[in-house]
Formats: C-alpha cells, sequence, structure tokens
C-alpha cells in the first residue's frame, strides 16, 4: 500500500514543494516488548522535507534511529531530499517502537503516523510479517500484498490541507 501526502504549498500548485509518498513498509512480528518498522519514503517534488517523528497507538515510545556500522544512535529527524528517498531498512536506519502495548502477530497491521517538517503527516498500515522477514532476500509470493522488489506499489493519494507539525 502506498499513501501519499503532499505539503499545502503542493496543494497550491506550487512545484517547489515536497511530494511525498511511502512503499516497501511492514514490521517485522515482535518477539518481546520491543518492535521495528521498515519503510521508504519518496519525495517527488523539488523540495526536500524531514522525517521528524512517528505515532501509533501501540507505542507511547517511538523514535527514529539511524546505524552506522554495528551502532545504533536515536535521532531527531532524517532528510527526505528534494527528488529522492529515505530508506528506512533491516540493518540501517529505522523506526523504534519501545514498550509495546501489545504484540501483533504476523498478518495483523499496525497503523502508524509519519510526521514531517513541513509536509502533512502520512497514515501507514505496516503489515507484520515474519520475524526473520527481509524483503531483500524473500521471493516475491512471500511479499505483502502490494510491495514489490522495487519498493513500487499501487498510489493512494491522500492530499491534505495543514501546514507545519
Amino acid at each position: 500500500m502506498t499513501l501519499t501526502a503532499c505539503s499545502s504549498d503542493s496543494s497550491n500548485g506550487r512545484p517547489n514543494a515536497p511530494e511525498l509518498t511511502v512503499s516497501g513498509e511492514f514490521m517485522p512480528q515482535p518477539v518481546n516488548d520491543m518492535a521495528a518498522g521498515f519503510l521508504t519514503v519518496r519525495n517527488g517534488g523539488g523540495k526536500a522535507d524531514r522525517l521528524t517523528s512517528v505515532t501509533s497507538s501501540i507505542s507511547d515510545r517511538i523514535t527514529i534511529h539511524e546505524t552506522e556500522g554495528q551502532r545504533m544512535r536515536k535521532v531527531d529527524s532524517f532528510p527526505v531530499p528534494a527528488d529522492g528517498s529515505l530508506a528506512l531498512e533491516r540493518g540501517g536506519n529505522h523506526i523504534m517502537f519501545e514498550r509495546l502495548k501489545s504484540r501483533p502477530a504476523k498478518g495483523q497491521k499496525v497503523v502508524i503516523e509519519l510526521h514531517f517538517e513541513t509536509s502533512d503527516p502520512i497514515r501507514v498500515e505496516l503489515p507484520v510479517m515474519d520475524a526473520t522477514y527481509n524483503p531483500a532476500t524473500e521471493p516475491d509470493s512471500e511479499r505483502p500484498e502490494g510491495t514489490g522488489k522495487s519498493g513500487e506499489s499501487p498510489e493512494k493519494s491522500g492530499h491534505a490541507s495543514g501546514g507545519h507539525h
């Protein structure tokens, strides 16, 4: 499932606004009270944006982490470059859910909301996959519906009004 959000600038027809879409989203089934989330945010617009936070009813403690080598650290935001993408993937940058209120099982979906510096929030449903699932190594038949090796999937538009968040 791909979801699209446009900032208030793009809804006014300005070509230099971020135009964000999300694809390749998933959460490995948690084995304790922590979980990780992975996805790609693509920006087809001419202006950069930043992922500043993630919220969900599954946890009150959700952070974004960067990974350098084997070291992981919390960051305040990630850049989403103009005409580029932000990849949150296994072994790299990711969303960290701590103190889960419930432990979702394979096949369920976890709803999250991505918050950006200038664009409106994007609501995303993360399909829960096997704890060891890795889209880079799984056959296409094991991928969540709507996602492919390239990360491309059918788009759903969600233009919303608003401003800074």
